[in-house]
């Protein structure tokens, strides 16, 4: 295709990213065509990062920012942002593992190497002084709340479970939000004014975070949000983002790093009130033991 059968295209909304870029970087300021550059070339700083942020990152203004994705054919950085989740969330879970496998394939480590690599970026992530400030408010707004949920669905809530269970050996009451569809109401309902909820999400936005996040706001709940690619839709929603990776957006998703994320959670939740969690813990301790007790006798009767 020569420059004008490119000038003559006219970008429509249901045309890709690529193909956007094609018809527009002719036209383009050179300020707007490094951005859209960095469009390309940086999907995930796109998706995790303001547009102030993304401008400092690429060297430009945050108006560069919007004009280059305006000049793309869309509305604001936000339908942008729509786009490339699109695309990188794209084929379902077979596609994101057929990537995590063509990739897997060039690692002289193997499928353990390439996995701990995926897992120490994520980690990497959550030792920066940003995360730790928003961890540590995190852990004071949950400490004092009323009662603690844990919203998470899929595998997110299996990880929300385990959350739930391990609050409550400490004695703070905890709720985990981790049915899907209408399941999901019976539990949300018991949620009020007083209460913490800790969301468990990843991109896109789907119904069930819609919800949760509408009845926290007409209920006064604040609202901490574990995960990235979320949270440059729902950042004005929630108190809080622990941005925490699950690898790259379009490989096979790994929960490693938000479990390591929820057992530091245990620790400095314990530590809030030391005597309250060991009395808590020493409380277990008993009734595991007079469950053993109660077993032992009845083994002896047969």
């Amino acid at each position: 295709m020569d420059r004008d059968e490119m000038v003559d295209r006219v970008i429509t909304s249901d045309m890709p990213l690529d193909e956007r870029l094609e018809i527009a970087l002719p036209s383009m300021s050179p300020a707007e065509h490094k951005m859209a550059l960095f469009f390309r070339n940086q999907k995930e700083a796109v998706l995790l990062n303001s547009a102030a942020e993304i401008a400092d990152k690429a060297g430009t203004s945050d108006a560069t920012v919007v004009r280059a994705a305006r000049s793309l054919g869309f509305d604001g950085l936000l339908a942008l942002r729509e786009m490339i989740l699109a695309e990188l969330t794209g084929g379902g879970p077979e596609g994101r593992m057929k990537r995590t496998l063509d990739d897997m394939a060039g690692d002289p480590d193997g499928a353990l190497g390439h996995v701990l690599k995926s897992h120490r970026e994520s980690l990497e992530a959550m030792t920066t002084a940003e995360f730790g400030d928003a961890f540590n408010r995190t852990v004071e707004l949950m400490f004092a709340a009323r009662r603690r949920f844990v919203f998470g669905i899929g595998p997110s809530g299996a990880v929300a479970d385990y959350a739930a269970l391990q609050f409550n050996r400490l004695g703070l009451a905890t709720t985990a939000l981790s049915d899907s569809g209408i399941g999901l109401a019976d539990r949300l309902m018991t949620v009020g004014e007083g209460d913490v909820i800790l969301m468990i999400a990843y991109a896109p936005i789907y119904r069930e975070v819609t919800v949760v996040l509408d009845h926290a706001e007409e209920n006064k709940v604040p609202v901490a949000l574990v995960g990235d690619s979320l949270a440059p839709f729902v950042r004005r929603r929630v108190r809080d983002v622990l941005a925490v990776p699950r690898g790259r957006a379009d490989h096979l998703s790994m929960h490693g790093a938000t479990i390591v994320l929820i057992e530091a959670m245990i620790v400095a939740l314990a530590e809030q009130d030391r005597g309250a969690a060991l009395s808590a813990l020493q409380k277990l301790g008993a009734l595991r033991g007079a469950i053993d007790k109660l077993w032992l006798k009845r083994g002896a009767k047969r």
